[in-house]
């Protein structure tokens, strides 16, 4: 992987590792008695995100997947959202967090909790990576924050510029678009 693609590593590996950490023993704290605790990744962005999450849950969970679409292959929102991969179970009764990895113009995550409080669930909360508040064009209530970080297209850790750089282990701003 050429490291010149990348203008500078914004979050290293070590960082997120005890953030995601730190996360997962508040989410375990808020949810003491034993019960359903599900946890819903919104693919592909979140995979990474929820591997180590679940891991820093000292509890049991389940677990399901989620595919959204509003980027195409481009580093801008085009602002319409498309459900590409629903869930395989109900949420019925159950305590639902779900699992982003960033939220920027909020338009995604507003669609996904519309979306998922019309199934009922006795809890809706959202757990993201990455927040970045100077980008919102609607209000969204998100309960668990990694890390607040200025507008620049980032990667790593499961981000993406056109379905590459996901494997490498920090975050890093990407450069000229990744060309």
């Amino acid at each position: 992987m050429d490291e010149s693609t990348f203008e500078t590593v914004l979050l290293s590996t070590e960082q997120i590792q005890q953030r995601v950490g730190e996360i997962g023993r508040e989410i375990a704290r808020a949810y003491p008695e034993p019960g359903d605790l599900h946890l819903i990744c919104v693919l592909k962005g979140a995979f990474m995100f929820l591997g180590d999450l679940i891991r820093a849950i000292d509890r049991t969970v389940t677990i399901d997947f989620m595919a959204v679409s509003s980027y195409a292959k481009g580093t801008t929102s085009s602002g319409e959202v498309r459900l590409i991969k629903d869930l395989d179970t109900g949420l019925e009764g159950r305590n639902v967090i779900i699992v982003e990895d960033i939220v920027d113009t909020g338009l995604t995550l507003a669609y996904l909790q519309q979306v998922l409080r019309a199934r009922s669930p006795r809890s809706l909360r959202t757990a993201c990576l990455l927040n970045k508040p100077s980008r919102r064009l609607v209000e969204v209530t998100v309960d668990y924050i990694g890390f607040t970080i200025e507008d620049r297209f980032v990667v790593g850790y499961g981000l993406d510029y056109a379905e590459k750089y996901r494997n490498i282990p920090y975050i890093s701003v990407l450069q000229n678009n990744g060309q």
